[in-house]
């Protein structure tokens, strides 16, 4: 076999366990939270989306108003990130892979990327106005890289500073 068919041949190979990869890592982390749903009495169904490469895992409600649901996420999402974290412990634990799974309850991050890229253009339009870099709130590491993207597609660029739950990003004129 030449060295062209080997390479088509792995790539073939990755391509079909790269998705099922995925698609186990979905079922491992569904488990796991109907599992934890279950213990803590929460009525919610689980959603598994596989795209970009990543696993992506809703935990929605019928119910207009669920209180329960929404105390997973807590203040900030923190409860969310802790419960994110959790899940992907359990994925390493039962696959032995690591997971960069993205955990969402009732819609919470859809709308948190919106309120996101809004801060993001506050503080590009701050820092063109004053003419001084811009420091924002701390924040997690996905919602960081959210508006590092927004940042730098509005032209300007970021970075982070600081050390644990105090990091947070310094958006500057530096173009990107």
């Amino acid at each position: 076999m030449s060295n062209v068919e080997e390479s088509a041949v792995t790539d073939e190979i990755v391509e079909e366990t790269a998705p099922s990869r995925l698609e186990e890592e979905g079922d491992v982390a569904a488990d796991y939270l109907e599992e934890l749903l279950d213990i803590a009495d929460i009525d919610g169904d689980i959603d598994i989306e596989v795209r970009g490469g990543r696993t992506y895992i809703s935990i929605l409600s019928e119910e207009e108003d669920n209180e329960p649901l929404r105390a997973l996420i807590g203040q900030d999402g923190e409860t969310l990130e802790a419960l994110q974290e959790l899940t992907r412990l359990a994925v390493l634990t039962s696959t032995g892979n690591r997971s960069r799974l993205v955990l969402d309850i009732t819609g919470y991050r859809a709308g948190r990327a919106g309120e996101l890229q809004r801060i993001a253009e506050d503080a590009v339009a701050q820092a063109r106005e004053t003419g001084e870099d811009v420091a924002l709130e701390p924040m997690s590491a996905y919602e960081r890289k959210l508006v590092h993207d927004a940042v730098a597609a509005l032209g300007l660029h970021s970075e982070s500073e600081g050390e644990g739950s105090r990091r947070h990003i310094v958006v500057s004129l530096t173009e990107a």
